[in-house]
């Protein structure tokens, strides 16, 4: 019998290496999806299909999970929804496969605590685990590691938003050794303090209070990044951060920052269209990506 699932990536709004000490933080589910199939292997070995993989060694999901077993089943696990050109784009490819992988060995959709656990094993006991709840629950919402609770919220009605690519893939995995090797301090402090915050704008469902929340957050942000040298803002998002603050808008770097994807945000799309039309030399690229309201999935074959 063959089964398949998929599983959603994600784009992580605010909250990120908060996160890691127990702020909330609050993350949208995407609709590029990861796609997993299980099937009997015809010649009673452990095959392998990945298309569109990101380099990782194309075992590593599969052992994490199965944690070093190989039945005799043909996989594939598909990322190509989760590459711009070739180059990885930053929005979870590795927790949406993990996640799938983990429904389509399983038959299940009710993988969140083996998904997250196989993968801490990927990262190395690293991350937070936001990436996972996204890929398993869909939508929006506002996850907290210490108990992995995940409480749904609602889009802000008159929040409009684009994803924009920077053309340079980044390495979460990096970013979390460097963070690790750097010391702590007021930045640190004044993080954990603004991520609740912006935490409670996202619940308040108000397109306005969201942005105008994310102001003093993006400052503490920055502060955050040039203390721990993590350049969050390299990449370009720093060029677009400031464009956007002069003209009325709020842009921030998604996730771990240092390249991959950004979020601009607006009142209006044609506010954002024009910023874009303004400032084309500082944009790489628009991703297609929409909320999806969809988690993990069993699919049919």
């Amino acid at each position: 019998m063959t089964v398949a699932a998929s599983a959603p990536g994600k784009i992580v709004l605010s909250g990120e290496y908060a996160v890691l000490w127990d702020s909330p933080a609050v993350c949208m589910a995407v609709n590029r999806r990861a796609v997993a199939t299980v099937s009997p292997s015809e010649d009673g070995e452990c095959r392998l299909e990945t298309p569109g993989f990101d380099g990782m060694d194309r075992y590593r999901v599969l052992d994490a999970l199965l944690e070093g077993e190989r039945p005799a089943n043909r996989y594939t696990l598909d990322t190509t929804a989760f590459f711009d050109d070739g180059r990885k784009t930053g929005i979870g490819s590795s927790a949406a496969l993990t996640v799938a992988l983990a429904a389509a060995i399983s038959g299940s959709a009710d993988v969140a605590d083996t998904a997250m656990a196989a993968h801490r094993r990927l990262q190395g006991g690293q991350g937070s685990g936001v990436d996972v709840a996204a890929a398993v629950y869909g939508g929006l919402i506002e996850y907290t590691r210490a108990d992995a609770q995940v409480r749904p919220l609602r889009w802000p009605e008159g929040l409009a938003y684009r994803v924009i690519w920077t053309g340079v893939p980044a390495s979460t995995e990096r970013q979390l050794a460097k963070l690790a090797a750097a010391a702590g301090g007021y930045s640190r402090s004044a993080l954990l303090l603004a991520a609740p915050r912006m935490s409670e704008a996202w619940r308040t469902g108000d397109a306005t209070s969201v942005l105008e929340e994310y102001v003093p957050y993006i400052g503490v942000l920055r502060q955050f990044s040039i203390d721990h040298d993590l350049g969050i803002f390299d990449a370009g998002h720093e060029e677009l951060t400031d464009a956007a603050m002069v003209d009325g808008l709020v842009y921030k770097p998604a996730g771990a920052g240092g390249g991959d994807i950004g979020v601009l945000f607006g009142s209006s799309d044609a506010d954002l269209d024009a910023f874009l039309q303004r400032h084309a030399r500082l944009v790489n690229g628009v991703l297609d990506c929409e909320l999806d309201p969809s988690g993990v999935r069993l699919e049919a074959t």
